[in-house]
């Protein structure tokens, strides 16, 4: 099917409607799965979105949801994944949250799953070989759990395809193409396989149609893929969704939550919700305030998280008598990002997640130039480690160390493969070049003894295969994440063919994991841990199912979909 850019209005402006069953705050994976579930249960559904763009946080993220036991998985002859993955997050969870529920959400995920994929064809491909991040753990899985979104084509939305959300710059191609990392690694080999290249044309020529009637690609991957197939699904069954409208306060009849007030066109409006109301407004970790009080010293400074995600739905709650789980760990999902100012003045934050830390050839050290971690564990465990190493040395920023042959390779944050110039990178001071390790130092401030000696017992491990220090590419996660075709270690390689690069790593947060704290039917819960008649919560305005730990790709959104998808549920009586 053929679709065009349209001159009607589309469907997420209008007039506010005076009551509706369902009022949810937020449009990120969490809010609309909410929403569709609602009117798949027969209520009538509000979203509202104080931004002017739809799907938070959700939109920019990769789209993957980690579902254990899911009907992928079944239809493969994976049989027995709900026993094992519960083994998996009782060790990994330890008490950090409630067992029932993180039980519940090993319970409700696939049903949730097969639930949308049967009634509102929300459809993922499963990912056979991604291992959940904690194989130290017994009930780790070397792949199935986690899903990614089926591509979307954005032209079935019709004029709404422009108030979705576009995803972080620096992860398209061409200013506004989208590409699964799949695909990326694919398009690498462009130049020496037949079927690479008929890809980048493929997805070339498509782009360059696009572009004659939109403002960027409209075949959609990743989270705004994700986004967009749920948005769609909940607008075809009759869900309202309004954009930029700044919900004041939570209206209450004796205990229970019943409406909201709202500033939509400049005007004021009250508006009643006869099931109740959901928050998913995304957390806080936009918000320099929410951070500074809820994260660990040295509070993060950036984050490639929607700029909207200010916490302002957790405070709506605590105004009505909701409380705050327990204060964790250090309360964020983390990745150690770059930054780097766009051409247009704007700060790019670059997820450091899979594509670099891993591969071999590269280190990452403290300011004594130390290493200090194995760089290949999962993101959150990378930034963890970098705040217990910063309390003996300091470690925030840390420094990524490679060389031209790395880079050329590999890629180094905004640097993607193949990049012919880095001049651009060392001037803006993104990137420190240095033709020795010693003036590497130097340029880094880090003593140049130690840095020598960190390369040099490196590279030996680089030569045996094994990491002495830190075991870095001995678990099956670590090694997904390397270079297959390197030996004898995926994640070793030497370090020093060539000039000397490095790029500053900071803790970042991708999301916050305390919130709200709720019972297993996602109801908010007061200080005297009652559930709040009304309220309900999910997406990371709700405390953290999992005690802030992270479990594989996915595990937020897919914590996200199964709160929101169960509070739907019970406030349509089920």
């Amino acid at each position: 099917m053929i679709f065009s850019a349209s001159k009607k209005p589309g469907r997420t402006g209008g007039a506010l409607p005076n009551d509706i069953d369902l009022i949810v705050i937020g449009s990120g994976v969490a809010g609309l799965t909410a929403a569709l579930t609602a009117a798949l249960e027969g209520l009538s559904c509000l979203v509202l979105e104080h931004s002017q763009t739809l799907g938070g946080t959700s939109a920019r993220s990769s789209g993957t949801v980690w579902v254990p036991d899911n009907s992928y998985m079944q239809e493969a002859g994976h049989t027995g994944d709900r026993d094992r993955a519960e083994t998996y997050l009782e060790a990994l969870v330890a008490g950090r949250s409630p067992d029932a529920i993180w039980r519940k959400y090993l319970d409700a995920a696939p049903q949730m799953q097969r639930d949308l994929a049967t009634r509102a064809e929300i459809g993922f491909r499963p990912f056979p070989t991604a291992p959940d991040y904690r194989q130290d753990k017994p009930g780790a899985a070397d792949g199935w759990r986690a899903m990614e979104p089926l591509p979307f084509d954005g032209r079935s939305l019709g004029p709404d395809f422009e108030a979705l959300s576009p995803p972080l710059p620096e992860l398209m191609l061409f200013g506004g193409l989208m590409v699964t990392r799949g695909e990326a690694m694919t398009l690498l080999r462009a130049d020496r396989s037949i079927s690479a290249a008929a890809l980048g044309a493929q997805l070339v020529g498509r782009y360059a149609l696009d572009r004659l009637s939109y403002s960027r690609g409209t075949r959609l991957v990743l989270g705004n893929a994700l986004v967009a197939r749920l948005l769609k699904a909940a607008l075809d069954r009759g869900v309202i969704v309004r954009r930029k409208v700044a919900t004041q306060s939570l209206l209450r009849e004796g205990d229970r939550v019943c409406g909201v007030d709202v500033i939509y066109d400049g005007e004021n409006q009250r508006i009643m919700a006869r099931a109740g109301v959901v928050l998913a407004g995304g957390g806080f970790p936009a918000s320099p305030d929410w951070r500074a009080q809820e994260l660990p010293a040295p509070v993060a400074e950036y984050t490639a998280a929607a700029p909207g995600c200010l916490g302002k739905t957790l405070e709506l709650a605590g105004d009505v008598g909701g409380s705050l789980g327990p204060s964790g760990i250090d309360n964020a999902l983390w990745f150690p990002s770059s930054v780097a100012h766009r051409n247009d003045g704007s700060l790019a934050v670059y997820p450091h997640i899979v594509l670099d830390r891993a591969k071999p050839g590269s280190i990452i050290v403290d300011q004594s130039g130390q290493r200090f971690a194995n760089e290949a564990v999962s993101y959150h465990e990378f930034v963890r480690a970098m705040y217990r190493a910063n309390k003996a040395t300091d470690a925030i920023p840390a420094w990524m160390i490679c060389d031209r042959a790395f880079i050329r390779k590999y890629g180094l944050g905004l640097i993607r493969p193949r990049t012919p110039s880095l001049r651009k990178y060392v001037k803006n001071g993104y990137l420190v070049q240095a033709n020795t390790a010693s003036d590497l130092a130097d340029k880094l401030t880090v003593p140049a003894a130690a840095l020598a000696k960190t390369i040099k017992r490196f590279n030996h491990f680089a030569k045996t295969g094994r990491d002495e220090d830190f075991g870095r590419g001995e678990t099956i996660y670590d090694r997904s994440n390397g270079d297959g075709a390197h030996g004898p270690n995926p994640c070793l390689g030497e370090i020093g063919l060539g000039r000397f690069y490095a790029v500053r790593l900071y803790p970042t947060p991708l999301g916050t994991s305390r919130g709200l704290s709720a019972d297993p039917q996602a109801r908010v819960l007061n200080a005297d841990g009652q559930p709040i008649p009304g309220l309900y919560v999910c997406g990371n305005d709700m405390q953290s199912a999992f005690g802030g730990e992270y479990p594989g790709a996915g595990g937020q959104l897919g914590q996200a979909m199964t709160f929101g998808w169960i509070a739907a549920r019970h406030a349509a009586g089920l």
